[in-house]
């Protein structure tokens, strides 16, 4: 496959059937170069694309040209709305604008008040970022967002908050381990509330069914057994993403900081701390995200009956969201 193969508007120029494809592709969602486009170099992109809608597109413009304002215009507009993301909540802003609040909750010797603020700063960014880049289709409640907030945020903060009260009550411990288990406390207080997140705002599609598609993009029905699968794929993508985030630095920060260097210069911890921190976030996110295909598969005889009646493909799609 050629680095810029022929230009399909809406589709992505890597293979969505594999998982380099779709790691590829994820990393041109998230690349933040497009953070710093200018807003005349937007609207040159999107006249780009509307002169290539309306076929008319002047001589001379390459595939590669082509594709570039596509990604340019995905990065910073949303699809549904046309309207423009916010820098810090767009997806190409994640880990710029996450990577100090993953730092933060994974700073040392926290107080009660420190892990409340950074659980609840995490949940809040999250929460914007899955609101500002969500299906917007048809309209939803602002109730189910705020919904799922809370209860992320709840979850987050009741388990963040337990663990750190559990383990300074713990006798068998030395100093040493309880502070190296404290700094693993984030890893269980994130990873439940993004599932909790994930389900609150969006278990609505599990009593209403989201619609699934024949080979032609065809809807051919509206299935609550796809819902669960893709629910399901969500929410196991949340689990997996702070993984390397929560768990690796304070891994590596634990070897690090023995090192002579970071004995006599303490004052050096923090940078490294906080470049080992964007490392990780910069590996972990289109990994995860990279796990399922954004358009999932589904055998037609796993679903409802008035499905497989409904059509002759042995698979259909669904849109799982991210």
């Amino acid at each position: 496959m050629s680095e810029y193969p022929t230009f399909h508007y809406g589709k992505s120029r890597f293979d969505q059937s594999t998982f380099f494809g779709r790691f590829r592709h994820f990393l041109d969602v998230i690349d933040p170069s497009t953070l710093f486009v200018t807003e005349k170099r937007l609207q040159e992109c999107v006249e780009l694309l509307d002169h290539f809608k309306q076929g008319t597109l002047p001589p001379g413009v390459t595939d590669a040209q082509l594709w570039q304002a596509q990604k340019i215009k995905q990065a910073i507009i949303h699809p549904d709305t046309g309207e423009k993301i916010l820098m810090p909540f767009r997806m190409s802003g994640f880990i710029p604008f996450g990577t100090p609040v993953v730092v933060g909750l994974l700073l040392p010797n926290q107080t009660l008040g420190s892990t409340i603020f950074w659980q609840w700063l995490n949940q809040s960014h999250n929460a914007c970022v899955n609101y500002c880049n969500r299906n917007a289709s048809k309209p939803a409640p602002m109730s189910k967002f705020v919904q799922g907030y809370l209860g992320a945020v709840t979850s987050a903060v009741s388990i963040a908050v337990g663990l750190n009260v559990l383990i300074q009550k713990t006798s068998h411990f030395s100093p040493t381990t309880r502070l190296l288990v404290k700094r693993f406390i984030p890893f269980p207080a994130v990873a439940s509330a993004n599932v909790c997140n994930v389900v609150l705002m969006r278990h609505s599609e599990l009593s209403e069914g989201i619609s699934v598609l024949d080979n032609n993009g065809n809807v051919v029905g509206t299935s609550k057994v796809a819902a669960r699968h893709a629910l399901l794929e969500t929410a196991l993508t949340r689990v997996v993403l702070p993984i390397p985030i929560l768990v690796l630095p304070p891994m590596i920060m634990a070897v690090l900081e023995k090192l002579p260097l970071l004995q006599r210069q303490r004052r050096l911890v923090l940078p490294i701390h906080t470049l080992v921190c964007l490392a990780a976030f910069g590996l972990a996110l289109p990994l995860a995200i990279s796990l399922f295909p954004q358009m999932s598969q589904i055998n037609v005889n796993l679903l409802e009956p008035e499905i497989a009646m409904a059509t002759d493909c042995k698979l259909v799609t669904y849109n799982k969201g991210l």
